[in-house]
């Protein structure tokens, strides 16, 4: 069965897009904390855990929200529901942080919540423990957004029966620049509500960077 990219969202400075319509746009912002943070409260999700997390994880946990909470995750087994990102930058942004944590032997005092944080796969398990995933997961690293890469990950999934369904896509953050674009990918008509099947995207390479460029 040929799968769909049933939703999406897209980040970047200072807008922030779901399937293609505008949600957030304040270009008043500077830093990458100043912008996500008023959204995520506007979220209204009482999750006081988003604040102790490092901005790359900030980042994927707010694209993937808005993604997830399109999606009916009840019709699908939760260990057979997948997650494969990308980026370019890996953990560099908090890698920095704890660097300068130890840089400094006088005052040498590494921070554990800040340590926590330096491997990429950690925003995936964010993402996981918030939304109870329990499926396959991985984390790629490419120079740019790399489509094939993406595909050819969640297509093998797929052909080898090993998810039902899958979260993919770029979350890239280095000091303050970041953009995201995750996508939930699914059998076609597997969840498709009528009110949903004129939005399904055939998932492709071509469909994703096309869902790029338009960020």
């Amino acid at each position: 069965m040929d799968q769909v990219i049933s939703t999406y969202s897209q980040i970047k400075p200072f807008q922030i897009r779901v399937n293609g319509r505008l949600e957030y746009d304040d270009k008043n912002f500077i830093t990458f904390a100043e912008f996500i943070k008023p959204f995520f409260k506007r979220l209204n999700l009482g999750y006081p855990k988003f604040y102790k997390m490092d901005s790359l994880s900030k980042l994927g946990f707010i694209a993937a929200e808005l993604v997830l909470r399109q999606v009916n995750l009840d019709l699908f087994d939760n260990k057979r529901v997948g997650i494969v990102l990308a980026n370019r930058s890996s953990s560099m942004d908090i890698d920095l942080v704890h660097q300068e944590s130890i840089n400094d032997r006088s005052h040498y005092f590494p921070s554990p919540s800040v340590f926590v944080y330096t491997l990429p796969n950690i925003m995936i398990g964010e993402i996981c423990i918030k939304h109870r995933l329990k499926g396959e997961n991985t984390f790629l690293i490419s120079e740019k957004f790399d489509s094939r890469l993406l595909f050819d990950y969640v297509n093998e999934l797929f052909q080898h029966h090993r998810v039902d369904a899958c979260l993919t896509g770029w979350v890239e953050l280095l000091k303050e620049q970041f953009e995201a674009l995750l996508m939930f990918v699914e059998p076609a008509g597997k969840a498709v509500s009528e009110e949903k099947a004129g939005m399904m995207i055939p998932f492709s390479e071509e469909a994703m960077d096309e869902l790029y460029k338009t960020m």
